[in-house]
């Protein structure tokens, strides 16, 4: 029997509702079925994220260590292996083995107790993070994937009547940051984008020092990709941390600055809209505070 964690269960049950708690229900059953399959014996507790189980293995043909991730199969999970292929472990860990019809996948083991977000120096990180994304987005995006202009249009679209749900400065800003999407969602970019490179999703490896994990691939501009770096590990004020932290990115990208900083306003953008979705009746203040600083400098 493998443990499936509580916290599992309820996130599961609050997004995914009859689905998740189906995938939930199904769980012990495939994890019996993909470890027989793949010769899979495993080796230590189960691991979790907020929709998947993850458990640590040992490949019995050879030995490898590696990781068995169980998820449910959705759009977001379905580009997973798609671009773990492109990248063929260039940043990013490496896909052994996988079944397209489950989403289940067999990958590289790396050091889940050493995340990025441990280092203990804001500045490091922020360059460690921007090397592995540069390796990333350097990989034009496979056919099939999202793309990154129909989810602006889509944003664009929805702005005015969430803007309608808020207050007057917070609807004003959302409506700034559509505004600045619009100026570039003519040209949304090719590349393969992780689309969630935050700190806890690079972890330390034996192959390299640090790799890129679960992905919600996307194709298009790596502007878009910078707002999670900008919202994490924060030591100060996010006013004052924003430049260095975005112009270390765009350095390291070798991004224009313009159209980076429309496009992590279009990150703002996105995450007010769920916010609004989901009830909350003000955006997050840290975010507010970035798309202030952004929308200033640009003034």
């Amino acid at each position: 029997m493998i443990e499936i964690p509580a916290e599992l269960v309820a996130s599961q049950a609050k997004y995914n509702g009859a689905a998740g708690r189906a995938f939930v229900a199904a769980l012990p059953g495939r994890a019996e079925e993909f470890l027989e399959r793949w010769g899979l014996r495993v080796t230590g507790p189960s691991m979790y994220g907020v929709a998947s189980l993850v458990l640590p293995v040992t490949r019995g043909a050879d030995g490898v260590r590696a990781a068995l991730k169980m998820q449910l199969l959705d759009e977001e999970s379905a580009g997973e292996p798609v671009a773990l292929r492109a990248w063929d472990g260039d940043g990013a860990v490496r896909l052994l083995a996988e079944d397209p019809g489950t989403g289940t996948m067999l990958l590289e083991r790396l050091d889940e107790g050493r995340h990025l977000s441990t280092l203990g120096d804001a500045r490091e990180a922020v360059r460690i993070l921007g090397d592995v994304l540069a390796r990333l987005v350097a990989v034009e995006a496979p056919e099939g994937l999202r793309r990154l202009g129909d989810i602006a249009a889509r944003m664009v679209a929805q702005t005015p009547e969430a803007a309608a749900r808020l207050g007057a400065e917070d609807a004003a800003l959302l409506r700034e940051c559509a505004a600045a999407v619009r100026e570039v969602m003519g040209e949304p970019g090719d590349r393969l984008l992780h689309w969630d490179l935050h700190y806890d999703n690079v972890l330390a490896a034996e192959r390299e020092p640090w790799l890129a994990i679960d992905p919600k691939p996307l194709a298009g501009d790596p502007g878009f990709e910078l707002l999670p770096a900008l919202t994490d590990l924060w030591e100060e004020d996010p006013a004052a941390g924003t430049w260095w932290r975005f112009d270390l990115l765009t350095e390291r990208l070798g991004l224009d600055r313009e159209r980076a900083s429309a496009w992590t306003l279009g990150r703002v953008l996105q995450n007010g809209l769920w916010d609004v979705e989901d009830g909350e009746p003000a955006l997050d203040p840290d975010q507010v505070s970035i798309a202030r600083t952004l929308l200033a400098r640009g003034r």
